[in-house]
This record gives C-alpha cells, structure tokens and sequence, in this order.
C-alpha cells in the first residue's frame, strides 16, 4: 500500500479514503456552523480584552497531526513511546517561551502544559500551598479574576476559595487604583503564604517593587497573573513581573495572540540574597510545578495547542508584533481620551494598557443592557463589575479591549470611530429602556427589533468588512 505522503506531498491515491474527506463533507451541518461563526468574527467590531485573532500559521498547526498524539510527563521522560518528535518541539516552546521574555535558563523555567490560565493557576497553588493555606489576591469587582480566590457572602465561587482561605484586596473606590496602603496594612494581619497579582479588568500597570516588599514584610510568595498583559509584557509596553515575582503564570491567546493555553513559569537555580550574592541553596520548584501539571490537574498535554504556541512566540518576537503592541496601547489610550470626550466616566479615568473599563452608571442604565444593544449591532464587548458594584451578574460598566480589533489593522482614526459607536449603543439603550423598563427580559426583544440598533448594525457591519481578517479560510 502507499503511502499518504510521499515526501511531504500528499498521495492523490487516498483522496477517497474515509480519513481525508473535508469536514463540508463529513459533517455540512457543523461547517455550516462554523462558517457561520467565521462571518460573525468577520462582520463585527470585537472588543472583548480577553480575545484576540491568531494568524493563519497558528490555526495550521493547531489542526495539525500533533493532535494525534499522547506524550504524557515531560521531554525525555514520556509514558507513551513515539514522542520523539514531540519532545523537540515541546522544549522548542520551552526555550522560546523564555525568549519571548528575556528570562535565563539558569534562572528560570516554565512548564507549557497546562490547557488554560485557570488551569496553569491551580496547578501553581497545588505546587506551592497546602490545604487551606492562606492567599490574597485583586477582588473580582475590583478587576481580579475569579481563580484569585474570589467568594460571596453566600457561597465559594472558585475552586481556590474553596481549598484556601482568601481574603481579597480592593481598589480604592474612589480613584479606582490598587490601594497598596490597604492592601499592605491587611496583609500584615492576614499574613498569606502566597501574594497575588494581576488582573481581568485593571486599566493601570501594577507596582511590582512595592508588591515584593509587601510579601517580604508579610512572608508571603509573590505571584503574577500577566495572562491579560503578557504580550505587553514580552514588547517593553507593561512592566515585567519577572525581576520581583517568585511565580508567573499566563494564557496565550490575549495580548500573545496564541492558541487558548496556560503557562507556569518558576525559578530555578542558586537563590540569590538581596544584593545578588549566592546564599548555597537552590530553589525547589522545578519538581513540585511539573508533578502538580502532570500528574496533578490534568492528563496529556494537547500537542496541536504546544505547537501552535511555538509559533506564536516566534510571531512574538518579531518587530511587527512590537508595533502591534505599541498600536495596542495607542488605540486603547484613543478609545479612552474620545470615551471622555463625550462625557462618559472611565474607571482610573483612562488607561495605561490594553483595556478600558468604563463605569455606565451616571447615565443610569447598566452594563447588561449596553452588551445586549452592542450584541445585537455586532459589537462584542462585555458588562463588568466597577468599583462599588455589588453584583457581578448585573454589573454598572463594560470592560473594553483593543487587542483583536488592532490585529486586523485598525489604528486610531478607527477607534475614535468606534467610540461613536458606542456612544450610539448606550443612547440606544437609554431609549430602549426608557420605553419597555428595566427588566431584561423585555429590554432584550426590544433590542432586537428597535430599529434604531438594526441602522448602527448595518453601519457596523459595512465598517468591519473593510479590514481583513487573520486566520485563513475557517
């Protein structure tokens, strides 16, 4: 029998083989979805922070052959034969993933298997805590994220509140900003083992000098959460976690541009005193991190997703995704300075990043009702808690991102074009509920068929269709 590939090439011999049919033949009503999905990328304004575009060269190898394979443990050290080719390419990441960050071997290391932030962060408390152990992160209606720790009054919303005991900080309601006074002050009588930074929707950079003196005086481990940040981080446009953190963890598919994944990262090596000089012992994490991954939290890592990151981080690194980066930041700063403009209150009054968290409340009419018009004008965006909100199902703003929207090209003309689209959507849903009421269950309905919101999609549509879109044909 042939082979498939001769070469590299495909064999024209097989193309009837059951295993080679495209997915339109296999299954036309999923590619039917998924074209679907395509246009609706394609036909919108997304500005969802967390999301992005991945190139045409990531998508490749994520619907590659690597999803074939099983290489559970570590390079060189696999349950499963066949994972030659697999071990290369998973220390490829290892040694780009550092790159990417102008981190030392010697000094650090990452672990590039886990399947998600969310993931990569249970891992870490895994290696790290014990049951019940004690940590502070960003409370989620200041901007945290829910695997910070995050609870109610009623009930333990994340797993991590659920196996240690978290007292989150805030930010200072009036300002918006960490308050690092407080959060020091709590700290000294709370005393966590493990020290949390980082965010979903924090629109500042955060003081990293000051956080690592915070855990000194407390005794805490200090850890960052850079997945909104990290491909500002890896381009000089966030400051870096790296020089004062004992861990970092990520995703990849935010301001990285990359494949939905999670990373670890930990020191290694000789531990240094605080003025650089060797104190003769090692850091002891390099084990604990890799067990807790695997076998820990979860099974086989996904090959196709490692692979795809490979590729990312190589994108990373390259002058043009510096200038994305940069054009990040601008368009997010524009967005905000027009958003202000116009009269609407933004969380810390601006931004220094990728995200703008604006605060609806003034203009009485909440985050919900704004996503839903926007939703319905083919704008993705998300309703978010704001400093004093109560509820996180009923939140008082937005969260906005410019990351997707500038991987397909638009600069800052564009998002002052975008900012009046906004403003429209939030007029409209002024009016909208000024007619049918508060309630959601009859303010959504309306906003499908007011006709007002019908003109702002046909207009959103006819804007988005003007720049390409990244990622080939699906």
């Amino acid at each position: 029998m042939a082979e498939c590939y001769v070469n590299g090439h495909y064999n024209e011999d097989f193309a009837g083989f059951a295993g080679n049919r495209a997915v339109s033949e296999v299954d036309p009503e999923l590619h039917n979805l998924v074209v679907r999905e395509k246009e609706r990328q394609y036909e919108g304004i997304e500005l969802i922070a967390s999301e992005n575009f991945t190139s045409r060269a990531v998508m490749e190898v994520l619907g590659s052959s690597l999803t074939n394979k099983y290489s559970e443990g570590l390079p060189g050290a696999r349950y499963y034969g066949g994972n030659e080719v697999i071990d290369e390419i998973e220390s490829l990441v290892q040694r780009r993933a550092l790159e990417c960050f102008g981190l030392d071997a010697s000094q650090w290391g990452v672990n590039v298997q886990p399947y998600s932030g969310s993931t990569a962060n249970f891992a870490l408390y895994t290696a790290v805590l014990n049951p019940h152990d004690r940590i502070m992160g960003l409370d989620l209606p200041s901007g945290g994220h829910l695997t910070h720790g995050f609870y109610t009054a009623k009930r333990k919303i994340s797993a991590t509140s659920v196996y240690f005991e978290s007292l989150p900080y805030k930010v200072d309601m009036n300002t918006g900003y960490i308050d690092y006074d407080k959060l020091e002050e709590t700290a000294l009588v709370f005393r966590p083992k493990l020290l949390i930074c980082g965010a979903s929707a924090y629109p500042r950079d955060w003081d990293f000098k000051r956080l690592r003196a915070i855990a000194d005086k407390c005794g805490a481990l200090l850890m960052c959460d850079m997945a909104h940040i990290s491909g500002l981080v890896a381009t000089g446009f966030a400051s870096s976690p790296f020089e004062l953190c004992d861990f970092v963890t990520s995703t990849t598919h935010k301001s990285l541009r990359g494949p939905r994944q999670g990373l670890i990262f930990y020191r290694r090596g000789p531990i240094l005193d605080k003025d650089g000089n060797p104190t003769g012992k090692e850091y002891a994490w390099e084990t604990k991190v890799n067990m807790a991954v695997f076998p820990g939290c979860q099974g086989g890592p996904h090959n196709n997703t490692i692979g795809a990151l490979a590729v990312a981080l190589k994108e990373a690194m390259t002058p043009e995704f510096k200038e994305y980066s940069k054009q990040v930041c601008t368009n997010a700063r524009t967005l905000a300075e027009q958003l202000v403009a116009m009269g609407y209150s933004l969380v810390t009054g601006g931004t220094e990043n990728h995200l703008v968290l604006w605060d609806l409340r003034p203009h009485g009419v909440g985050g919900s009702k704004v996503e839903k018009v926007c939703d319905v004008a083919h704008i993705t965006l998300n309703k978010n808690a704001v400093p004093g909100d109560t509820s996180a199902l009923n939140p008082g703003g937005i969260r906005i991102g410019t990351p997707a929207m500038t991987s397909r090209g638009l600069v800052e003309k564009d998002f002052e074009k975008v900012a009046k689209f906004l403003d429209r959507a939030v007029q409209l849903a002024q009016a909208i509920q000024k007619e049918v009421g508060g309630k959601m269950k009859d303010f959504g309905p309306a906003a499908e068929k007011d006709a007002g919101v019908i003109a702002l999609r046909e207009e959103v549509v006819a804007f988005s269709k003007a720049f390409p879109m990244p990622g080939g044909l699906l």
